[in-house]
């Protein structure tokens, strides 16, 4: 028994260095802000508050920006997770295939990847720089455009500038996993729909697709929750301009926090994107389980 409990000990003090900086960094101030989602805590009053309940949330329900903001965030997620996914298939497709300096083009894929959301919001306002940026130049020189548009200003073109961003952003990640389970495939399945006279759509209907379906589920999960709790990309790209226009939930809740001071709100609304996310994330997970090669077996 001595030994027993010397042993236990023994364990839990190695494993206190790993742990004591999670519980410090991650479940304290989680935990904090759980807690302040139920006050009023505001900046500038020495933190002192009052609980208040249901109330920030009663008053998340009827707030139009918060509403809109959390649209915004949905249509922003989908849309670069879907996107990203389709051209992530099709790019692991042709790397998966045999053809000189296929290594190259792998590695060259993993560059977008190492790069810092900073670095690639910075990157991109210089490409969308109404009068000297990449994209109205190669627009205006082809005839597409006869004068310069802000893409980032304007409400039309704010949103779909930003998921344009978010997609390139997104891709290279997608594609590695997918390709790492396009690789898994067993090769005697796609010569059996061969055998078959499937075609090239054939082959990957019946055989490959089977086969990395749950992977690909799983990626595109990720990559939605990724996106849907963006910050610094959207942030520095239009700081949720124009009006409104790319306000994801998390620049929400940073200006509610940070320029408004209403740090019991911005809780709140933190809250509540992990509630949305919850659900979303459990529905994802039946189509997984639901949709995996093994479902129907």
């Amino acid at each position: 028994m001595k030994n027993n409990r010397r042993t236990l000990h023994t364990q839990a003090l190695l494993l206190l260095p790993t742990i004591l900086p999670v519980l410090v960094l991650s479940v304290a101030p989680i935990g904090y802000g759980l807690f302040l989602a139920f006050t009023n805590a505001r900046a500038g009053n020495n933190l002192q508050f009052e609980f208040t309940g249901l109330e920030n949330f009663m008053r998340l329900a009827s707030d139009l920006a918060f509403l809109e903001s959390l649209g915004v965030g949905l249509i922003w997620a989908t849309a670069v997770t879907l996107i990203g996914l389709v051209i992530s298939l099709l790019f692991a497709i042709l790397l998966n295939g045999n053809f000189p300096g296929r290594s190259i083009f792998r590695s060259l894929a993993i560059i977008p990847w190492a790069v810092p959301p900073v670095v690639i919001a910075l990157m991109w306002l210089l490409v969308y720089e109404p009068n000297s940026g990449l994209l109205n130049a190669v627009l205006k020189d082809t005839g597409v455009i006869d004068r310069n548009i802000s893409w980032l200003i304007q409400p039309g073109f704010a949103l779909p500038a930003a998921i344009l961003v978010g997609v390139w952003a997104a891709i290279p990640q997608t594609t590695l996993v997918i390709l790492a389970a396009l690789q898994g495939v067993p090769r005697e399945l796609e010569e059996a729909a061969e055998v078959d006279r499937a075609n090239v759509v054939g082959v990957f209907r019946v055989a490959t697709w089977p086969s990395i379906r749950r992977i690909v589920f799983a990626i595109a999960t990720l990559d939605f929750i990724s996106a849907f709790n963006n910050f610094s990309l959207v942030f520095i790209l239009t700081d949720g301009s124009p009006g409104g226009a790319v306000r994801l939930p998390a620049i929400f809740a940073y200006q509610q926090a940070f320029q408004i001071g209403d740090f019991g709100y911005a809780s709140a609304v933190g809250l509540a994107m992990v509630l949305v996310m919850s659900v979303l994330i459990g529905l994802a997970f039946r189509v997984i389980v639901r949709g995996g090669p093994d479902a129907n077996n």
